[in-house]
């Protein structure tokens, strides 16, 4: 089948997807009816209060948690229709995420931690690649350097580094300053916008910040659960 270049399929396609937990008080909601498409290149901000279930949304459209209705295709595959291994390999293939508490490997040094992703998929230029991602985000100086020896708005530039190193088309983000001061944030910020530009990624950021949201070509808010806007 040949696809029209006037419908072309979205980098992101969600549909009724609903997540919900059962505990001791009850059935939860965490997600509930979230519909949304974002198409390729776009740069898109989830907002919401703490709790409002935007970091559930994120883990799910990359594969790391399950909904228990809905879907999620991207770039047209239903990744929910795959194994646990299948959603791996995509994520290994297609995706780059940041999180906001950096999940580094503390015995990585910076650039094994760089170079891991691209090792796992067997690149023999992974060092060099490494390399030049660090010197991009200004850390050429701090290649040999274990986390523990990084300051947070440097370890934060470590996963940007290791995030965009395999160049993927699809890149997320959870709260990616959440846990740095204000001035070292906005440095961050600036650094994953610059590279994403570089680069033409479709970017989700998930942020309880308006200002970084401001930056993002579109914004969805999400209260209790539900797509507000």
């Amino acid at each position: 089948m040949i696809l029209s270049n006037e419908n072309p399929v979205a980098a992101i396609s969600v549909s009724a997807l609903g997540k919900r937990v059962v505990d001791a008080t009850g059935e939860l909601h965490i997600l509930q009816d979230i519909e949304f498409n974002v198409q390729a290149g776009e740069t898109l901000a989830i907002v919401g209060a703490s709790g409002s279930g935007k970091s559930t949304l994120l883990g799910i459209l990359a594969g790391l948690d399950t909904p228990t209705a809905g879907h999620v295709r991207l770039d047209g595959v239903d990744i929910f229709n795959l194994n646990e291994d299948g959603r791996a390999l995509l994520r290994k293939e297609r995706l780059g995420f940041v999180f906001q508490s950096f999940q580094l490997l503390m015995h990585l040094n910076a650039l094994e931690n760089v170079m891991l992703p691209l090792e796992l998929r067997g690149d023999p230029n992974a060092k060099e690649k490494a390399q030049h991602m660090l010197a991009q985000v200004g850390l050429s100086a701090r290649l040999k350097h274990y986390p523990k020896f990084l300051s947070g708005g440097e370890q934060q530039r470590v996963a940007l580094a290791r995030a965009f190193v395999t160049e993927p088309p699809l890149l997320f983000a959870d709260e990616p300053t959440g846990s740095l001061d204000a001035a070292t944030g906005e440095a961050v910020i600036e650094l994953m916008f610059d590279l994403n530009r570089q680069r033409g990624s479709t970017l989700v950021l998930v942020t309880h910040d308006l200002s970084i949201a401001a930056r993002c070509g579109r914004t969805l808010a999400i209260s209790a659960g539900r797509l507000s806007a």
